[in-house]
């Protein structure tokens, strides 16, 4: 029985790269769909029986941390391999800490990339080689300093969605459309992330929505 993936990210040669790699060397995995941000993301999911995703950490629209969530909350069983350019470990543990089951970096995820699925699928956890330092030596050390931004996590998951919008640069009249909302409560929203911030000039919330990984330059 194929394991059924789910291939998430905005640039069509990354999915190309992958689904070359997939379907050159392993008949027993299935890409039964192609989306390029979150909200593709939980539309597929919601109609379709996925085992193991794959998701860019920094697709606009809804980004890959809040698209795990999301699907965490939807069945804490759902298993999600984080695609990214970024080898730091805040970004590990924090993709972690979310519910992700793997973590691959860009640069090695041709290379990888099947045995992930196959790992995840099991249920197991999968990180790119070249991160699993962080672990070791956190293991070694006795270090286990979880590096989640505490401001981030008290917004709401609606704040969240509203500041990665701002941050892409959608007017208040955009984001209102884009999210069913009335432009007012839009408005609400981008105040109460500014108090609860401490942020309140427009660049300053696009600076930390760059800087949390909530979108990419």
């Amino acid at each position: 029985m194929s394991i059924k993936l789910l291939l998430a990210d905005d640039h069509p040669v990354v999915r190309e790269g992958i689904r070359s790699v997939i379907e050159r060397t392993a008949d027993d995995i299935e890409i039964i769909g192609e989306v390029s941000n979150g909200r593709e993301v939980m539309g597929f999911a919601r109609k379709n029986l996925v085992d193991v995703y794959i998701l860019d950490i920094s697709m606009p629209i809804l980004n890959g941390i809040e698209t795990t969530m999301k699907l965490i909350k939807m069945n804490p069983n759902n298993r999600i391999i984080i695609l990214s350019i970024h080898d730091s470990r805040s970004f590990v543990e924090k993709t972690l800490y979310y519910g992700a089951k793997g973590y691959l970096l860009k640069e090695s995820a041709v290379d990888e990339v099947i045995h992930a699925i196959h790992e995840v699928n099991k249920g197991r956890y999968y990180l790119s080689s070249a991160i699993t330092k962080y672990i070791v030596n956190g293991f070694l050390s006795g270090i286990h300093s979880l590096d989640i931004n505490e401001d981030l996590v008290h917004l709401t998951e609606r704040e969240r969605e509203v500041l990665q919008l701002i941050a892409e640069g959608f007017t208040n009249k955009e984001i209102a459309s884009n999210l069913n909302l009335a432009v007012n409560t839009v408005h609400v929203h981008r105040k109460n992330i500014m108090q609860k911030l401490d942020i309140h000039k427009h660049a300053g919330l696009i600076r930390y929505a760059i800087k949390e990984g909530i979108v990419k330059l």
